[in-house]
């Protein structure tokens, strides 16, 4: 399993994560929700040695996380680039394509709703949701152990999203794997994760949807005591 261990991280002497610890089980899929500020995107890049820690340590069945990271694909909340850079979608994705078949890259890209004709667009005049899906599919390219996704499905529409959680949850039907995401989207995560972990500066509570996307946990979460929660089935997912 993934274990985070009494997760602390600061900038300078500034406290952004305190006491976060929880486990999520291999082949499980996990959201990080939380407000804006609370430190969601700090976690996953504490946890992936992009950001120092301070105390505590995270693992991944039983090693260091930050030792696989040739196991772990990784979709950041915001990917710059100099749009004017002469590079092609193929030519991105094949930096860290291990086998170099062409076939590969066709097939993951239909996977995520492109044709194969972008292979040979230029990445900076791609639209944000085309732009959004060639990450994924760089993230998903070599099947990795471990997905983590920070807001995964920005720029991408409803039908778009609806593949995207397809593409998810096969990937972890079929290459058992682990994924972590962050997302604001609370009416999707409810009906598409295994796990909730709820941070705000600290874990406020972690477990199966069902017993964390309750009342009384999100009005703690987000700081609203009047907070009414709305169970509904997504009208595309």
């Amino acid at each position: 399993m993934i274990r985070v261990e009494n997760l602390e991280v600061r900038f300078g002497t500034h406290p952004v994560l305190t006491g976060v610890q929880f486990e999520v089980t291999l082949g499980k899929i996990a959201a990080i929700i939380g407000p804006n500020g609370s430190g969601k995107t700090t976690l996953i890049r504490a946890m992936l040695g992009l950001t120092p820690i301070a105390h505590g340590k995270v693992l991944f069945d039983g090693k260091p996380l930050e030792r696989m990271r040739d196991q772990i694909g990784y979709l950041p909340q915001k990917f710059r680039f100099d749009p004017d850079f002469p590079i092609s979608v193929g030519e991105f994705l094949g930096l860290t394509l291990r086998r170099k078949k062409p076939t590969s890259l066709t097939a993951k890209l239909t996977e995520v709703g492109l044709s194969a004709s972008i292979l040979y667009k230029r990445l900076g005049s791609l639209s944000g949701g085309q732009l959004q899906r060639v990450l994924i599919a760089h993230a998903t390219l070599h099947h990795p152990a471990l997905l983590i996704l920070d807001e995964p499905s920005t720029g991408i529409d409803i039908v778009g999203e609806k593949q995207f959680y397809e593409l998810i949850e096969r990937q972890v039907k079929e290459h058992h794997t682990t994924v972590l995401l962050v997302s604001h989207d609370i009416a999707v995560i409810a009906k598409v994760v295994d796990q909730v972990i709820c941070v705000n500066k600290k874990l406020v509570c972690s477990g199966p949807p069902r017993e964390t996307l309750t009342q009384e946990t999100l009005s703690e979460l987000y700081g609203h005591n009047d907070m009414e929660l709305y169970r509904h089935q997504h009208p595309h997912l």
